[in-house]
């Protein structure tokens, strides 16, 4: 049977992780955290289980200690519990105006900082660190001007009454299980290393996490401490992915070699399957197309611990019966299309799920999406505006129209789109589909019209190259942009309705009016107009721009 050390009391919220981590393991309880891994160490249990992290605490303060303390072992694993406290007292009719005193440990009492300081500011508080002994004295003494503040299972097995409950809300907390060998992979992991005290050096933590980023490696959390000997420098790292994955290892070996210098400055704590501190709702998604797109995002979520359901005309699962499996159902397949793939799909989705539109037109899309599915069923459209041969998300633009009925459902991919580096903008479907008249629709017009102009007039390739300006080569850049990639692409930009429409039938009548203008020679209306232009965008708005236009027209100038 395996012996786990844990923090005491028996039903103490570390002994109850125990149990749900092993509940057929021996359970050995120690009063504090030096004990507890002094017995891991020298081997008298097999596991350790110890908090490190509380969502109203924070980190466990003696975090860089306790790991100095290990001298063999890894951190295998993790359990998050909720940290459900009560207030309870040694007699059935005590009333909160009759306390006098607070008993509990000096972490509890961290968590239900908030509760105290409003229901009881003016009471002192005892802390305690054996609450085993505190409770029986106070029921030896018939102490009923005493409150104590822990588990309810705790406060039930000495006898005391339940005066109130949950008093620290949203409070879980994270739980280290060390064991003595190295954790295996997942696919899902994390790895947690520390540094030994480091000599003082100008921007030495800035170099360790340029590191990470330029591999790629998302930190999922990092702290510093000075070491209490030397007063030097330590830094706590746990980065996403395996030890025994390259990325990870080689991001390690060139911190330890190339940023700090100096061979065995990294001490590995383990890997372990990845933990995430916030609530997640959603287990999986389902996506209804299995185009490049779909797959690019399918990727990204299964790397985030979600699992994934691809179906479309060449899968062996049909649609149908993976909507009954997932809990968001994504529908990502060309434009033209999407309209009739939400009604032919969007009832079946059941109630507490959600549909999530991966389309570029809102207005229609969102309107077919909310009469289709079932009023409980969450809605909401992104619009990414990147394709899949991006490497990443980040610093791209994605668009979120979120309806009345968006979610905690849609909360949470949104929030995935976040991690990833993406610039969220949150437009109406209106407002969405008018602006990427702007930012898709017009260019793509004038891209296609500008093609068959040249082609009207027989002009060539070589003609432009020795005929254009810096100025006139942005246009010519992005028909070029358009004419090598994918037709349908565009060609689906180009038939979108909803408002964009009118930016670009707007434009077709205020070019006719500019070349009328233009015709007839009117340098000053043209003057005025152009001035009535600069004053609607901004002297801040044209300022930016040029220096990207400047900078541009640096490299471009030394291509033509």
């Amino acid at each position: 049977m395996i012996t786990i050390a844990t923090l005491g009391p028996v039903n103490s919220h570390s002994w109850q992780a125990a149990v749900q981590y092993a509940p057929k393991a021996r359970i050995k309880t120690y009063p504090h955290t030096s004990a507890l891994i002094k017995a891991f160490s020298s081997g008298d249990v097999e596991l350790a289980i110890v908090p490190i992290y509380n969502t109203r605490e924070g980190e466990n303060k003696e975090y860089f200690r306790l790991f100095d303390n290990i001298k063999s072992g890894y951190w295998i694993d993790n359990i998050v519990l909720p940290s459900y406290l009560s207030l309870g007292v040694a007699g059935q009719n005590v009333r909160r105006t009759d306390l006098r005193m607070l008993v509990g440990k000096g972490s509890v009492f961290r968590q239900c900082e908030e509760y105290i300081g409003e229901i009881f500011p003016e009471l002192s508080l005892l802390n305690v660190q054996d609450i085993d002994v505190a409770i029986r004295e106070i029921n030896e003494q018939g102490l009923t001007d005493r409150g104590v503040i822990d588990t309810e299972a705790m406060l039930k097995s000495h006898g005391l009454y339940i005066l109130e409950r949950e008093v620290a809300a949203h409070n879980r907390t994270r739980y280290a299980v060390l064991g003595p060998e190295l954790a295996v992979e997942t696919g899902y992991d994390a790895t947690a290393f520390i540094t030994k005290p480091l000599d003082d050096r100008v921007g030495i933590l800035v170099d360790i996490l340029s590191e990470f980023s330029r591999q790629g490696i998302n930190i999922q959390d990092m702290r510093s401490e000075s070491d209490i000997k030397t007063q030097k420098l330590q830094i706590y790292i746990e980065a996403e992915g395996h030890i025994h994955d390259a990325v990870i290892a080689r991001a390690i070996e060139h911190v330890e070699n190339k940023v700090i210098g100096r061979p065995d400055s990294i001490r590995l704590l383990g890997s372990f399957p990845r933990i995430d501190m916030r609530t997640k709702y959603i287990k999986s998604f389902g996506f209804i197309g299995t185009g490049d797109m779909s797959r690019w995002f399918a990727d990204r979520l299964e790397n985030e611990g979600y699992r994934v359901v691809m179906t479309g005309r060449t899968t062996e699962m049909r649609p149908e019966e993976m909507i009954k499996q997932v809990d968001v159902v994504v529908i990502c397949v060309p434009i033209s299309a999407t309209a009739e793939t939400i009604q032919k799909y969007g009832h079946l989705i059941e109630p507490e799920k959600a549909l999530v539109l991966l389309a570029g037109e809102s207005e229609n899309t969102l309107d077919i999406a909310l009469e289709v599915a079932s009023e409980e069923v969450e809605v909401m459209l992104v619009h990414n505006l990147w394709g899949p041969q991006a490497a990443t998300m980040k610093d791209k633009n994605a668009i979120v129209v979120r309806t009345s009925r968006s979610g905690k459902l849609c909360t949470e991919f949104e929030t995935f789109l976040y991690k990833h580096g993406a610039e969220i903008c949150q437009d109406s479907a209106a407002r969405h589909d008018l602006l990427m008249g702007v930012g898709q629709k017009l260019p793509t017009v004038i891209s296609v019209a500008l093609a068959m102009t040249l082609y009207n007039h027989g002009i060539t390739s070589e003609d432009i190259d020795s005929h254009c300006t810096l100025t006139s080569l942005y246009p010519i850049l992005a028909m070029a942009r358009v004419h090598s990639q994918n037709p349908r692409t565009y060609a689906e930009i180009l038939s979108t309705s909803g408002d964009s429409r009118r930016i670009v039938h707007d434009f077709a009548k205020n070019l006719e009016q500019v070349m009328k203008m233009a015709d007839e020679a009117r340098i000053s209306d043209l003057c005025t107009l152009i001035d009535t232009n600069s004053e609607h965008l901004t002297s801040e708005f044209l300022k930016s721009r040029m220096l990207q236009a400047k900078a541009v027209d640096g490299l471009l100038g030394k291509m033509i």
